[in-house]
């Protein structure tokens, strides 16, 4: 499992934060904005570089 901590920990989590808010604030369905979160809280680092791919690119 990767582990993360210090400034690289804190860094990761406000990028994470940021793209929950990006998640939430789109106009996608509740239930992709869930599996979105789901994502990005259980696999932050790799949850976060899939949601740069792929996530959602408007904010409502």
């Amino acid at each position: 499992m990767l582990e993360v901590s210090g400034l690289l920990g804190f860094i990761l989590l406000i990028l994470v934060i940021w793209a929950l808010v990006h998640v939430f604030g789109s106009d996608n369905s509740p239930f992709s904005k869930a599996i979105w979160a789901v994502l990005l809280i259980v696999l932050p680092f790799i949850g976060f570089i899939i949601w740069l791919l792929f996530g959602p690119r408007k904010v409502a």
